[in-house]
């Protein structure tokens, strides 16, 4: 279902009922306990609603904890993701498939039931409809979720034959993608479940994946040496060169396996190497957690960010926000920051201990919220800090990073053409209809028309007379009997009101157009909703150029609230904003001082709440 990508419609904040309700409608379809609950929803963390829309049109609603989607809603219907199975594998019933299906399953296929592996105990209890989970043999974590397609006596009755599951959501899809990308942790089965898999990779089995209405069978019987699975890391590697059309060596490696039933030695030597590097890198992997590398790891994450993630424009910077949107990217890969298994054991020691040594200084935003307010560039520890080769995010290209984009503002330049009513009167110096002209160009050809034509008055100098070619472009039907001179000011108002006004907008490296009228300007407008709450609306950002995306993203951060993208009336691809509060500062701050946006395209900076004084 998420094999494409998809539209998001907004993303805000939710409300305390949906809160709420959420916490009831999850407690019901999936039973969990409280604690469970709370570890999933915590009532410290915000949760967003993120509404989308897939490419064939369905509306879904994604709910994010933490930048990771852990629910999804369509149809009335609540769904987990893969990042909330990994945290609880149980809450699903469990059908286990081979390392070979997932790469079909990513893209948009179904799970057909020779594809399926036979525990010992027996196949699930389900019935047609129900939500299952799909994991990968050797590991309990949970790949992807779909809806049982027959009961359990249904399939073992057709003799594990035909589609079995239809997949809603799997691991490498786009709505994985949305979260942090993290990969499923490795889950050891039980010990029972590990034997009986053993003796079906000696035996050998078929297994298929259905792909849209048809089904695709894949080769699946596995040799001794092939009897170790591979690893996830390998497995996102296959689906990445399937996807573009190459065959993995893993892949052939099995097909060759599959095929002729027999232990090749080549495929024997990739399956061993495969092993190795499997086992060298599970090694180099394996770091102990003790709260002093903890604290370690702590630290260089935390100049890491500093030095190469936050700039001067985003403080003050929210401490969860540092953590989450900084500091866990910074990461080295293999490891995971977790502040409770550090000496300090919470975020607001381990910042109070940097702000002992002056790296930085902590201001209370609100009641309980803190904040990053300085950074002390020039810390001897900050700047004798040096980037990890193996840290992760030190190649994602400068464009990927909201706060790094190099926005350059148009050039935007007004004139005037010609209509067919003025054409008589621009006409002697050689302009046609549509002709460009600037302000200054129509009053010099006007008044060397009006000379050459001796229409100056005789008696005032101030005065132009009249003439047929001039009564015919500037005058009224009704003033044709009445008018016979007209001030020099008033002939050059005229001229102007009856030229058709027109703008030219010219983006860096692009190639400059032309549109009728005065460019639109952004709006910027205060309104009022229930409860005696305001909301700030910004329209027109894309006549400029600016990401709505990226500029709401950036607002957020600096103002502290949620932010709402509508569609705008009239298109389909063009997004207004909607932020809470009054935020006309920020967002005229933003808009002046880094789009470099002059402030007389911009409507409504006056609607700025007012600064009173302070009493004393």
């Amino acid at each position: 279902m998420f094999a494409k990508g998809f539209r998001v419609k907004s993303n805000s904040a939710i409300k305390g009922s949906d809160r709420r309700r959420l916490r009831a409608e999850i407690q019901t379809s999936f039973s969990l306990s409280a604690n469970q609950l709370s570890c999933l929803l915590p009532s410290k963390e915000d949760v967003n609603v993120v509404k989308i829309y897939l490419n064939k049109g369905e509306s879904v609603t994604i709910y994010v904890v933490n930048k990771n989607p852990i629910f999804f809603e369509m149809n009335k219907r609540i769904y987990p993701t893969v990042y909330t199975l990994w945290s609880y594998p149980d809450m699903l019933v469990l059908f286990t498939t081979w390392p070979a299906v997932l790469p079909k399953l990513v893209g948009g296929a179904d799970l057909m039931l020779p594809g399926v592996i036979l525990p010992p105990p027996g196949l699930p209890a389900v019935l047609q409809g129900d939500l299952c989970a799909i994991n990968l043999v050797g590991n309990r974590a949970p790949v992807a979720i779909g809806l049982a397609n027959m009961s359990t006596a249904e399939m073992l009755a057709a003799g594990m034959k035909g589609r079995g599951l239809t997949i809603l959501h799997a691991y490498l899809d786009q709505l994985w993608a949305f979260g942090e990308k993290m990969h499923p942790p490795v889950i050891v089965p039980e010990l029972s479940d590990q034997q009986e898999v053993e003796e079906e990779e000696e035996e050998g089995m078929t297994e298929a994946v259905g792909v849209g209405n048809g089904a695709v069978n894949l080769p699946g019987t596995v040799s001794d040496a092939d009897a170790d699975i591979p690893d996830l890391g390998d497995l996102r590697l296959d689906v990445e060169t399937e996807q573009e059309g190459v065959t993995s060596p893993a892949s052939q490696a099995a097909a060759v396996a599959g095929v002729d039933g027999v232990e090749d030695p080549e495929t024997l030597s990739l399956a061993q190497t495969s092993t190795d590097a499997r086992s060298e890198r599970e090694a180099a992997h394996a770091v102990a957690t003790t709260p002093a590398q903890m604290d370690e790891l702590l630290h260089q994450c935390f100049l890491h960010a500093l030095k190469c993630k936050v700039k001067k424009a985003d403080l003050p910077l929210l401490t969860s926000t540092f953590l989450k949107i900084y500091m866990y990217p910074c990461c080295p890969e293999g490891r995971s920051v977790d502040i409770k298994k550090s000496s300090y054991k919470k975020l607001s020691r381990f910042l109070q201990a940097m702000q002992h040594k002056q790296i930085i200084q902590m201001r209370e935003f609100s009641k309980g919220v803190e904040s990053i307010a300085v950074v002390n560039w020039h810390h001897t520890e900050l700047r004798s800090f040096t980037v990890p080769e193996e840290a992760p995010g030190d190649e994602m290209p400068q464009a990927e990073s909201e706060t790094e984009v190099v926005y350059q503002p148009p050039e935007i330049c007004s004139f005037y053409s010609i209509p067919s009513r003025l054409v008589p009167l621009f006409q002697h110096a050689g302009l046609k209809k549509d002709a460009e002209l600037s302000s200054v160009d129509v009053k010099n050809i006007v008044t060397d028309y009006v000379k050459s034509n001796e229409l100056i008055d005789d008696c005032n100098k101030n005065y132009v007379i009249v003439n047929p070619t001039l009564c015919d472009c500037v005058l009224e039907t009704s003033e044709y009997h009445i008018v016979s001179k007209l001030k020099w000011d008033d002939l050059f108002t005229r001229c102007l009101q009856r030229l058709q006004k027109c703008h030219q907008v010219t983006f860096p490296g692009q190639r400059p157009f032309v549109r009728k009228g005065d460019i639109k300007a952004i709006i910027i407008d205060v309104a009022q909703r229930a409860s005696n709450k305001k909301v700030t609306l910004i329209k027109n950002l894309d006549v400029y150029g600016i990401d709505a995306q990226r500029f709401g993203n950036l607002l957020q951060q600096r103002a502290q609230a949620s932010v709402t993208y509508n569609t705008a009336p009239g298109t389909k691809d063009k997004l207004d904003l909607q932020i809470q509060g009054n935020q006309v500062h920020h967002i005229a701050k933003i808009l002046t001082e880094e789009y470099k946006i002059l402030s007389n395209y911009i409507e409504g900076l006056d609607k700025a709440p007012k600064v009173g004084k302070k009493r004393r």
